[in-house]
């Protein structure tokens, strides 16, 4: 049961004018300031938990103050004789900064988290000693064996408090849905009776918070609801739309220094943030690129860098989010949209959190929608693949690895991942030493669960278009009660700050000219950076494990296994360009996409993409120039690919040896899938034919380039390349339009 409240309502009985002395005296400690008083509804919350040992659930905006929450009531329990608070924390930098937070104010923290592996012991016997006030854990370490069965049943046993930082991931309907949080339900549950409890979270509309507290609340506890307004009076919030990415990036490459101070310049993929870092960085003004491809040491030296104005921006994927605390950042600036104004908000929260201004602007793109939906599809687990799952767990007499269940399903690694923590919180597996077993518990699907998932997550997406499109005279007619409504609060007026407010505020586009820019810049680096071409392909150097059970054997009989030979390997490859990329990864989205009923639409190779490969093939620094050209034979695209073959022979003088056979009956490859599996479909499909085996041989071990429409697992051409090297050719180079990701 919820009692929702406004901030400053809470139980006259829990207020003593001695715990508020205490609690004040503990806040100054923290921020180091003696002037230091409490926000609306801080100490209300810090009450609840210490002398009411209630269920809270704090919604409040970035910059309010919760962290200060929860380490003043941790600090304040510990003096009355609890044991350690235990908060649960999402995000590695987020754990670094509430380290650093707590000691400021005398708080005994650490940390257990993959990035400290070696520290874990020490940390165990701090624990044990009773000489660590508040320990911070992520979801995911609730499922590892070890921690679960050794350490958290003394934690629990003696948890003084327990906190569910960013508690929005709890619900399905939050915006950043990890599965482990779903188990803290349980963890809630277990806890001892008059153990306090906190949630706390900026990024959640009403039914968020219901759901939210209802797991909360599990076993009919009361849970109270601190809930403030959730605008930011700091933010000045704005929309350019340009027409295309040249657009946008001459836009950043000339205003950039415009924007005060330094921030964070966000887009939604890996090679986007890389390309954009490459971009705007100069001498006397540094950009980095911070994306999941960023090892954990050079990240926190990257999250230092901005907080020490080193950098005048990162641009950075979504890994840089949550818990990332720099109060005078100076701008947010999006290269494209989030999926959902509450995504959104969470990002931009970033900034102005301890200034009187910071600027925030958005810069959509026309390949956002694409890219939603990518992402909204590779995170919804399938009913097929999580009975298969758990068939393999139950026909299985041992715990069973990912790499194991890899060869027994027919499911990616990261979904597979994903499916199994789904399928752990349901109580249907377990993570026991040696990997996965079934508990044999009954298991339903719950369609409807996720079917309402993907509902509200096309509304989110809809509802950020609308944010994109809106006019000042529209109903709100302001985007920060625009993003306040999308977080239901209700008590929003109009910022008078916003592009709507009172008109655009930023930089104006356009002018820029092909000359200098005003940081002695060119945008002619746009140009260079849209018109490049040719992105590496490396080869494909292992056979994935599990070949044997799905039958998989050579002309000899044997199961392919370990490292590929080098006399049967592709070479490294070449495509022109990454989906994902700016540039000419438009162009090439336009030519690969689907029809209205998802087919694949054939045609010939433009002109505008022959040229490019014909640059792509002068750029690359083979060893030796390859004699011939060998298509891969497509079931879906079969003009594109022998137009692109026949094109590249004509141009490059090379001899066209047509193409590998195809099996008898052999339909489109199936989407998605793992590599066990893909390898399997793919080790019979091909065959070198009579007329392709002459025409290899009378090349007497010349090279070969290998072509196909795009890349997606690499498998294709490493099963193409490895015949096409048993039967007699010289090195095989892959050559692609597309790499996908």
């Amino acid at each position: 049961m919820t009692t929702p409240t406004s901030p400053t309502a809470v139980d006259p009985d829990l207020v003593g004018p001695g715990l508020e002395d205490e609690a004040l005296a503990a806040l100054k400690d923290l921020t180091g300031r003696a002037d230091a008083r409490f926000h609306a509804g801080q100490l209300e919350a810090i009450e609840a938990l210490v002398a009411g040992h209630r269920r809270a659930l704090v919604v409040q905006r970035t910059g309010w103050g919760k962290s200060a929450v929860y380490f003043l009531a941790a600090l304040l329990q510990r003096r009355r004789g609890s044991g350690p608070a235990l908060i649960v924390s999402p995000l590695l930098a987020l754990m670094r900064d509430q380290v650093a937070a707590a000691a400021r104010a005398g708080v005994r923290a650490e940390a257990i988290n993959s990035a400290n592996p070696t520290q874990w012991g020490e940390i165990e016997r701090r624990l044990a000693e009773d000489s660590v006030d508040v320990l911070l854990v992520s979801p995911e370490r609730l499922v590892n064996p070890r921690f679960r069965d050794e350490q958290l049943p003394r934690l629990i046993e003696r948890c003084g408090l327990l906190v569910i930082d960013e508690a929005h991931c709890i619900s399905d309907w939050g915006h950043d849905f990890r599965p482990d949080y779903r188990r803290l339900r349980d963890l809630v549950a277990s806890l001892p009776a008059g153990v306090p409890v906190l949630a706390t979270t900026a990024t959640a509309n009403g039914r968020v918070v219901d759901d939210v507290a209802e797991q909360l609340g599990h076993g009919g506890e009361d849970v109270l609801t601190l809930r403030g307004p959730l605008t930011r009076d700091s933010l000045r919030l704005g929309c350019l739309a340009l027409p295309d990415d040249r657009a946008r990036l001459e836009y950043l490459v000339a205003r950039l220094d415009a924007f005060e101070g330094s921030g964070i310049i966000y887009t939604l993929t890996v090679s986007a943030a890389e390309d954009l870092a490459q971009l705007l960085d100069r001498p006397g003004r540094r950009v980095r690129a911070y994306t999941g491809r960023t090892d954990a040491e050079e990240r926190a030296e990257l999250e230092q860098a901005l907080k020490d104005n080193e950098v005048k921006a990162l641009a950075a994927t979504s890994a840089l989010g949550m818990g990332f605390d720099k109060p005078d950042l100076g701008f947010v600036i999006h290269l494209g949209a989030p999926s959902s104004p509450v995504a959104y908000y969470q990002q931009v929260g970033r900034a102005g959190r301890a200034t009187a201004s910071a600027d925030v602007l958005l810069l959509p793109g026309h390949e956002d929608r694409r890219i939603w939906e990518y992402f909204a599809t590779a995170s919804m687990p399938s009913e097929q693949s999580a009975r298969a799952v758990l068939g393999a767990l139950e026909a299985s007499a041992a715990p069973l690895s990912t790499p194991a269940l890899e060869a027994r399903v027919d499911v990616k690694r990261s979904a597979l991942e994903l499916l199994l923590k789904v399928l752990a919180v349901d109580g249907a597996v377990e993570a026991v030493r040696g990997g996965w077993v079934s508990t044999g518990a009954a298991w339903s699907y719950d369609a409807e669960r996720y079917a309402n998932v993907a509902r509200t997550r096309r509304e989110e997406q809809e509802a950020m278009l609308a944010y994109e499109h809106l006019g000042p005279h529209d109903d709100p007619g302001c985007r920060m009660v625009f993003l306040a409504r999308q977080l239901d609060d209700t008590t929003a007026e109009p910022c008078g700050r916003c592009d709507l407010c009172t008109g655009p505020w930023f930089p104006a586009a356009g002018g820029l000219g092909r000359g200098a820019d005003e940081q002695g810049g060119s945008v002619d680096e746009v140009d260079r950076l849209l018109a490049r071409v040719g992105v590496p392909v490396e080869p494909r150097a292992q056979w994935p494990q599990g070949l044997d059970r799905l039958h998989v054997v050579d002309e000899g009989g044997r199961t392919p296994r370990g490292r590929i030979p080098e006399g049967e390997r592709a070479e490294s490859g070449r495509a022109l360009a990454r989906l994902s990329d700016l540039g000419w990864g438009q162009r090439l989205r336009e030519l690969l996409a689907t029809d209205a009923e998802g087919n694949r639409v054939d045609g010939t190779v433009p002109s505008d993409l022959g040229r490019r490969i014909v640059e792509v093939l002068a750029q690359w620094d083979w060893a030796e120039r390859p004699r011939a050209v060998v298509a891969v034979p497509s079931v879906t695209r079969p003009g594109l690919v022998a137009s692109m073959a026949h094109g590249i022979a004509a141009v490059g003088r090379l001899e066209d040896l047509g193409t590998l056979d195809l099996a008898p009956g052999s339909g489109p490859l199936r989407p998605g899938g793992n590599s066990a599996f893909r390898v399997a479909d793919l080790w019979e499909r091909f065959a070198v034919g009579p007329e392709l085996a002459r025409g290899l041989e009378a090349l007497d071990g010349a090279p070969v380039l290998l072509v196909d429409d795009e890349i997606g697992t690499r498998w294709t051409m490493t099963v193409a390349a490895r015949l096409l090297r048993r039967a007699g050719s010289g090195p095989v180079l892959p050559l692609v339009l597309a790499l996908e990701g």
